[in-house]
Parts: C-alpha cells; structure tokens; sequence
C-alpha cells in the first residue's frame, strides 16, 4: 500500500491505460483527495472541480453529514437483499416520496438502472392499464438523449459513439426531434405511443435548453393522448438548475421521474424512479428488482443527501450563482472572445460553446490550460465545455473561478 501511495501522476495513469479497458479518456489529472468544492492531485496540486462527477457531488465532496450517515450505517448493516425487509428502506421510502411529491419509489443503483426501470414501468402500465395490445407498445425519444450506456439505453441514442457495432437495438422506441411540439405531436398519434421520455435539459449534449414552452406544452400534449411523461433528471434534478428538479421551473410534476448522481451525493451508486400507484403497482413481486437495489447503506446515504440538500438551500444557491456565471461569461467572454461564440445553461449547469468544429482540439486544450490554472473541466461533444461545480460553492469562491476561465481563455493561443 507505501508503494501505491507514492506513485506519481504519471505512473498511475500509465497502470490504468496497461490494465484497464479503454472506454474513457480522462483529463490527464490523478486526483487523491476531495474537500467541498476542491480536489487534489497525487503531488499535491489544488483545484476546483467545476464538473462535480457530471452533477454527482451537487453536495461537494466528502460532505461531512452525509459521511456521518455513512458511516453510521455501515457499522451496523449493509445489505440484506429484498428477500427480507431492513429497518432503513422503509423510512426512506417515505423520506423521498414525501420529498419529491410522489405515492412511491423504486430504489436502484446506476442512473441508468433507474431510466430502465422508467422504461419498464412505462411499458407494464401501457399494457395494464391502457390497454396497448401486447407488445404493440411505443416509447418517444428525442434526438441528442443520453441516459447510459446499456443496450436498452443506446437504442434510443443517436450518437454514433454510443451506437456504433453494438446493434441490433431494442425495439418498440421511435426516435423524434429534439425541441420539436410538431413533432411530437404526429408521434403521439399512434394510440400505441405509452411514454415520451427526456431530459429538460440534455446534458451530456452540450448542456441544450429548450424552448420555454417545450417541456410545459409536451407535457400537455402528452396528458391529452394518455401518454407518460418520463422525465429523465439524473442530471438536471437534485437543485442542479436552481429548482429541486427542472420541472418545477415549468409548473408541473412529470408521471415518473428517473434520479440517480447526487441522490447520493457522490458517496454510492443510488437511483430511483418514482410515480404514482397507478404506475407503480402495475409491478408485481418477482418482475423486476436488484439485489443491491434499496440497501440500507444506500437507503441511509441518501436520505443524508437529501436533507443537505434541503437544508443548506442548495436550490436556491444554484439559481442565484448560475446568474451570476452566465452574466460574466457573456460580459467576459462570449462578447471579448472569439473563441466563444455562446453560453448556455439554467442553474448551475452550463456549458460555453467554442468557436470550432467538433472535431478540433481546441476545448480539450483549453480544459488542460483551465487543469493547469487550478480548474478543472472537460469537453462533451469536441467543442463543448460544460460547467456543474458544487452547488455548496460560495459567490467568493465562483468569481474566483470565473476568474480562472476567463483568463485562460483570454491568453489562450490555438495550436
């Protein structure tokens, strides 16, 4: 362990491109460390995380309640599996239902596992409850989606990184523009259409936000066909955008809403969907679960979570520094800089859009510039670089990192 723990930078890196597969591609930064909204290198370097594990630490690092709750329940009992009920699920059970507005909750694991859970209770209704002839039924995507990377959720995807050599895909989804109500609209005269799943913001996208009248009137359009609004927030909820989830800035409850990320606070893979009884109870024992789905670990972690979030006002936090970031992009970089020809965002998750093909290294090497100035970010979809720091971030501490970006762009020099 002496040995691991005086290995440089360099030589980790090296040990993970030796013996680990290659499906991503880090920021060449090791990090050991995680405070609040500051991480360290294995040397010692200081940053600012300004991507918060894509919206998983909106509580910060380490956050010392949710630690204390972690801890605490680790002593005592991890894992029972659903064979036999915990003291644990219960309780949070109604902790979360009550605190997102909700009849019930599915607990699971991976973001992903909560939007096929989504996906699957969308299904099941259809057929017990409207009436969809079996096997006949539809769910709507929209262009630009990401909600992971199992063979379920690429299907939907229209990304080619995503897609390519893993086919063939899962059937009964139809595939529709992004931002579009007409299009919408004609997919959902097909009596067989079940549920209209999307993000309100896509984030692994480029951060794109829609029209203001997108998500209130699809939601409406959806209600008059009897068709479920799935809203996929595993990034967009848990305050991320100013509001306890990115439905609420529209005035309306989605009928299932998929979370996952800062569910835990980046402490455990936790996610959830949750719905109505109608919905909910069309699973029956046996048909769906995970062994390590509503663990009391994960059950007590996550309610810790949600409490920092209620109690430290991370909502209201996120709405007022988000504007405080998008004014002095606009002001500092979008209107001085030719590199950035836009800011986008609600919240604080935002992202700058560079000047350049998707294919050039130019926001890569800005995000290695940003590492070296003590920030840390990284490109989504070549020209892209997206903003989502710690929602317990102070006003202070964002100017100082305003700060760093600016600069950065501002002495940068493409290659």
């Amino acid at each position: 362990m002496l040995q691991d723990a005086v290995r440089s930078s360099k030589e980790l890196i090296e040990l993970e491109n030796k013996y680990g597969a290659h499906n991503y591609h880090p920021l060449p930064v090791v990090l050991s460390r995680g405070e609040g909204v500051h991480v360290w290198d294995v040397e010692g370097k200081k940053y600012y995380d300004f991507l918060s594990a894509y919206s998983a630490l909106n509580q910060g690092h380490c956050h010392p309640h949710i630690l204390e709750a972690m801890t605490k329940q680790a002593e005592t009992l991890t894992l029972t599996s659903r064979a036999f009920y915990n003291d644990v699920l219960g309780p949070y059970e109604k902790f979360a239902t009550e605190f997102f507005g909700y009849d019930r909750i599915l607990p699971m694991n991976s973001g992903v596992e909560g939007g096929e859970t989504a996906v699957k209770l969308c299904r099941k209704w259809a057929y017990k409850v409207k009436g969809v002839p079996r096997y006949k039924a539809k769910i709507l995507f929209v262009t630009g989606n990401f909600w992971g990377r199992t063979l379920a959720a690429i299907s939907s995807s229209t990304d080619p990184s995503s897609t390519g050599d893993y086919g063939p895909y899962m059937p009964g989804y139809e595939i529709i523009p992004y931002n579009d109500l007409d299009a919408l609209e004609r997919a959902l005269e097909d009596p067989n259409v079940a549920g209209f799943m999307v993000e309100p913001i896509q984030g692994e996208a480029g951060v794109v936000v829609p029209d203001e009248d997108y998500l209130p009137k699809a939601y409406q359009m959806c209600k008059e066909k009897n068709v479920l609004f799935i809203a996929d927030e595993v990034q967009t909820g848990i305050a991320r955008t100013g509001k306890l989830i990115c439905c609420e800035h529209h005035g309306f409850k989605p009928d299932i809403l998929v979370l996952g990320k800062a569910l835990s606070g980046g402490f455990f893979p936790v996610s959830a969907a949750l719905a109505s009884d109608e919905v909910m109870l069309t699973i029956r024992p046996g048909e769906h679960g995970s062994t390590f789905g509503g663990n009391p670990l994960a059950c007590a972690i996550a309610k810790a979570s949600l409490e920092v979030v209620r109690d430290e006002n991370l909502s209201e936090n996120a709405a007022k520094l988000g504007e405080v970031f998008r004014d002095r992009m606009q002001k500092n970089v979008v209107e001085k800089s030719e590199l950035v020809s836009l800011v986008r965002g609600k919240g604080m998750l935002n992202a700058i859009v560079i000047n350049d093909t998707p294919d050039s290294p130019t926001a890569w090497n800005l995000c290695l510039k940003m590492a070296e100035n003590g920030l840390l970010a990284k490109p989504t979809h070549g020209n892209i670089i997206r903003f989502a720091p710690p929602l317990i971030m102070t006003e202070e501490q964002l100017h100082e990192c305003c700060d760093i970006i600016e600069q950065t762009i501002t002495d940068f020099r493409p290659e």
